[in-house]
């Protein structure tokens, strides 16, 4: 991990807990697009890199459940988002986690999937579970695993649970941004005020 000492925790956190560019460019995965990855302006943190680092973060978390890391790595690049954020976001679903992320994922696709049986008849579930996929479905009917809705659910986290974090984190550095201006604006008035009291005494 890098030797650079950061001032703020998050800064820390993610230093902590997520790889270095060195590591990342030396990974066999990625190592035809190991030199993007030194690109300083993927390892700063700016309000549009952010957002964007915890939207993608949240997505490949979501969209797949192993080898996440390098899939936000991949969708970094193209999007201008901060890397290492992006890698640390996808610790959303760990192994830990994703007994709880499956069941939300299950009824949410399953509350989705029976409106859309209500309102079409069913003809898209009957598309998936009948046509080229099918032998998937039927794979996990013998366990009682309900593999379309949860799979269905988990695009649907994906997807929604993305927007929702480019949001929350739009705003969380909007907010940090101006209580840091605000600060700064204090200090310099402190420091005149005692200029102007040192000047009239």
């Amino acid at each position: 991990m890098t030797n650079l000492r950061s001032k703020t925790f998050l800064s820390d956190l993610i230093r902590k807990y997520t790889p270095t560019r060195e590591e990342m460019a030396r990974n066999k995965y990625l190592a035809p697009i190991a030199h993007r990855f030194l690109a300083p302006e993927l390892w700063r943190f700016t309000r549009r890199s952010v957002p964007r680092g915890v939207a993608l973060g949240i997505f490949a978390g979501f969209i797949i459940p192993v080898g996440q890391i390098f899939l936000a790595a991949f969708l970094a690049l193209p999007a201008r988002a901060n890397v290492p954020l992006s890698a640390l976001v996808t610790f959303i679903t760990n192994p830990f986690t994703f007994p709880f992320w499956a069941v939300v994922a299950n009824r949410v696709g399953d509350f989705i999937l029976k409106l859309e049986k209500a309102g079409t008849g069913g003809a898209a579930t009957e598309e998936m579970t009948s046509g080229r996929w099918s032998w998937f479905f039927e794979m996990f009917e013998g366990v009682g695993i309900t593999v379309l809705e949860t799979v269905f659910g988990f695009v649907v986290l994906a997807i929604v649970g993305a927007s929702i974090g480019y949001l929350l984190a739009s705003f969380v550095w909007r907010f940090m941004v101006a209580k840091r201006r605000t600060k700064r604006l204090k200090q310099l008035e402190a420091r005149l005020d005692e200029r102007l009291g040192a000047s009239k005494q």
